[in-house]
């Protein structure tokens, strides 16, 4: 039997930010009545709109996401990431882009602010410089052990494309790895699967990927394809291009079995690099 059941969310959050809490409760809720015990929420999910609006209400909606995660986690029984919202700085010029993750008893497990920031200019036209108004973390992630679940560790979005880091939270004991994100429409469609599945393959790990998707505003649109997958590489649940859920099991023994059969977490040479 497995030991329990993750649920990566999708939604499609805009500027609106009762809107998206009120999306937000409405996955949680279904995903719980399917028997999730671990659900993550994508990277923006309580806002996503324009640098200057984000700016003007980031001090009001960092407390504001904490309530909702807090409440949530106690209302629904659940242990509730977070995927990214943003956290004033202090400056009222920038702010940090943080992921909590939160228990059943709305106890915060762990928080991770984005250390890698997607500044990238694509082909399609859209330039992206989320170092102008954010921060960068300068704190690693951490790896949370959840009680009577398993080993998480955390991450955010562009994190994906750095495979050090994941070394680092396998390292840490790590079992799964969140990867909550908004990855563009453009990227998505090449890299987005094929980078998850890298992460749980090369370090024989769960991974649970929340997503945004669809068009929030502007140029601005998602890939979707929030997505579970397993320490094999198998992808075991995909949310498709609508909001939902992508919901599967996670079995603890599988982790350990995978390991012990490709056992090449066992086998690096740290000394030689």
């Amino acid at each position: 039997m497995p030991d329990f059941l993750a649920a990566a969310i999708q939604l499609t959050s805009t500027s609106k930010v009762e809107a998206n809490f009120s999306a937000a409760e409405e996955q949680i809720e279904l995903a719980t009545r399917r028997g999730a015990e671990l659900i993550g929420l994508p990277e923006n999910f309580a806002f996503l709109g324009d640098d200057e609006q984000r700016l003007e209400i980031a001090s009001s909606l960092a407390d504001k996401c904490n309530n909702f995660l807090v409440t949530m986690a106690r209302r629904y029984q659940v242990v509730l990431l977070g995927g990214g919202f943003p956290v004033p700085v202090g400056d009222g010029q920038r702010t940090l882009n943080r992921s909590q993750l939160v228990g059943r008893d709305g106890q915060i497990l762990g928080t991770y602010d984005k250390i890698h920031l997607f500044d990238v200019d694509l082909p399609e036209g859209n330039t992206y410089r989320e170092s102008a108004t954010i921060v960068s973390g300068e704190v690693l992630p951490p790896v949370v052990d959840v009680p009577g679940l398993c080993r998480v560790g955390l991450s955010i979005c562009y994190d994906v494309r750095f495979p050090e880091l994941y070394r680092y939270l396998i390292d840490k004991g790590a079992e799964l790895l969140m990867i909550p994100a908004a990855f563009t429409a453009f990227t998505g469609k090449d890299h987005w699967q094929v980078l998850l599945q890298a992460r749980a393959i090369e370090n024989t790990a769960y991974v649970v990927a929340p997503a945004q998707t669809g068009s929030h505003y502007g140029l601005r649109n998602s890939h979707g394809h929030a997505m579970v997958i397993d320490p094999w590489g198998t992808v075991l649940a995909d949310a498709g291009v609508l909001q939902g859920a992508a919901i599967a099991p996670v079995d603890r023994s599988r982790v350990g079995r995978i390991r012990e059969q490709m056992p090449s977490l066992k086998h690096r040479k740290p000394d030689l690099f």
